[in-house]
């Protein structure tokens, strides 16, 4: 596999992060039809604004995997701000089933970096997360 680093004027980087998060309470968000999608199409659009590039996007029934690589300016709390922050807005007013509800993510989220797990490893991880038992 060929590591591409992001280049600017003064950095030369490598970062990847791989962020769960849930919805609040543990909500089946994704069993509600087209919500997946609609997360989907939010969060590439938002990665897309701030730069970010998706390297894995799951949703499964109550939580989602995501793998980014990210820039060294963009910190772990910043991205998941834009992106729970934009989606939860979107999808509640988008979705009447999730509209009555104050807020659609926890505030708490897991992020780890590609450490002792090669990046191959986590999007292996994270695309098969449906074809688990």
């Amino acid at each position: 596999m060929e590591t591409i680093y992001f280049r600017t004027k003064t950095t030369v980087s490598f970062i990847n992060y791989h962020f769960v998060f849930c919805p609040k309470y543990r909500r089946k968000i994704f069993l509600i039809p087209n919500v997946e999608d609609r997360f989907k199409e939010l969060t590439q659009k938002i990665c897309e604004e701030l730069k970010i590039e998706i390297l894995a996007m799951e949703c499964h029934i109550d939580h989602v995997h995501l793998f980014l690589k990210c820039w060294p300016s963009q910190s772990p709390a910043d991205i998941m701000k834009m992106i729970k922050g934009a989606s939860s807005h979107a999808l509640r007013d988008e979705f009447p089933q999730l509209s009555g509800m104050t807020a659609l993510w926890t505030r708490s989220y897991f992020v780890s970096t590609a450490g002792n797990v090669s990046s191959e490893t986590i999007k292996w991880y994270v695309n098969t997360q449906k074809t688990r038992g």
